[in-house]
């Protein structure tokens, strides 16, 4: 008999995860408000429910888009034979809320939030940052393992969104340089497919580089794996946490006007690889320009 897993959020990365977790071969239950969503879900093999209490399972992970939306899930979550795992990239103070309403039930629940894009969760190319109770933890692994390539446990309950934040930060600073490196060179007049292919092979290449940097040599970005209006919830949280610490971010601190252009200029729900078309209009790049002459040197 297959194992029975629910997920609540069907969005980009919770029906990337269920699609996976059908492959894996389990029986997936899940929910989203939205019915498009819940249909994905049935297309792939999975079983759409009408609401959060009609989930059933052991595992019962949450894909949010929102605190408030957290803590109305974990509200009419009841079964005490659950460990919700919740894998949503949230300030930890209300991850902490959502443990301490479903602590009252005796249920567990996980800081486990993701490393990767909606391209990478489609492919099980994510890496899981665990984090809460040891051995609820443990009980989960194999359904872990049925959508992430590698998983991590950190110890104490918001580790794992500790983690989280600064694997963010490095996304955040990597993908702002990797469309500057992309504009530098075709403002120079190389051809964008060429920085791709070459950069790519050399020391200089990032995990960045090559997820977006496809992207961005054909300048689009509407086939978003990470919106630029969700981004900004995730810069703010970082931010945040960072200034609670202490801890100067220059080149965090430099990206986030990037993105902010990238929102004003009407890429909100565009990838943030759009930061490049925010680059290429700051320095007049016009894709497919002559290369600029090189001035002679004097004698």
């Amino acid at each position: 008999m297959k194992k029975s897993v629910g997920v609540i959020g069907l969005g980009i990365m919770g029906g990337a995860i269920s699609a996976n977790l059908v492959k894996a071969g389990f029986r997936v239950y899940g929910f989203d408000v939205l019915k498009e969503k819940r249909a994905s879900l049935q297309k792939a093999g999975g079983i759409p429910v009408a609401s959060v209490k009609e989930l059933d399972a052991p595992v019962i992970l949450t894909s949010l888009p929102h605190p408030d939306v957290l803590l109305s899930v974990v509200k009419n979550i009841s079964n005490k034979k659950s460990i919700v795992v919740e894998v949503s990239t949230f300030p930890i103070e209300d991850k902490v809320a959502a443990k301490e309403l479903l602590a009252k039930k005796g249920i567990a629940l996980l800081d486990c939030p993701l490393s990767g894009t909606g391209a990478q969760a489609k492919t099980g190319d994510l890496v899981v940052f665990g984090s809460g109770d040891r051995k609820a933890f443990s009980r989960i692994i194999p359904v872990l393992e049925g959508f992430s390539r590698a998983h991590h446990y950190l110890g104490e309950f918001g580790n794992g969104s500790r983690m989280k934040f600064v694997a963010n930060l490095l996304v955040a600073i990597h993908n702002v340089s990797t469309a500057e490196a992309f504009v530098l060179g075709m403002k120079a007049g190389l051809s964008p497919a060429t920085i791709m292919k070459v950069i790519g092979e050399s020391a200089a290449t990032s995990r960045m580089f090559q997820i977006r940097g496809p992207m961005m040599v054909e300048a689009r970005y509407d086939e978003a794996t990470m919106k630029c209006e969700v981004w900004q919830k995730d810069m703010h949280i970082i931010a945040d946490f960072a200034a609670r610490l202490g801890v100067a971010t220059p080149l965090f601190s430099a990206s986030a006007p990037i993105y902010n252009a990238a929102m004003s200029q009407g890429f909100a729900k565009q990838d943030t690889a759009a930061v490049c078309a925010v680059l290429e209009n700051m320095a007049q790049v016009r894709r497919g320009a002559p290369r600029p002459k090189r001035t002679a040197r004097r004698p």
